[in-house]
């Protein structure tokens, strides 16, 4: 009878615990979801396509503004169509 409640008791604390670490692990996801300065793009902002994508045009005809940023992390532009990553942009200084 004593092994059993003692087992009992061991279940219950392993439970406790589990969930308790279940919830830790969705604060951080929650906390770096909701950090913005994670974010490499953000809507208004410019950016610049690498002179090797677009070879031949002038800094000024690579430039676009940022029209959207999707949940993927990529991004929509006013002046160009189609969704467009980080590497596809020159670093922001």
């Amino acid at each position: 009878m004593l092994g059993g409640l003692a087992l009992a008791a061991g279940a219950v604390g392993a439970a406790g615990t589990f969930m308790r670490k279940k919830n830790q692990m969705g604060k951080k996801e929650r906390r770096a979801k909701d950090n913005p300065a994670s974010v490499w793009a953000r809507p208004g902002m410019t950016v610049t396509f690498r002179a090797e994508l677009m070879p031949g045009r002038d800094r000024e005809h690579r430039t676009a503004s940022v029209k959207k940023l999707l949940p993927s992390g990529r991004v929509l532009l006013h002046e160009i169509e189609g969704e467009h990553g980080q590497g596809e942009f020159d670093p922001i200084n």
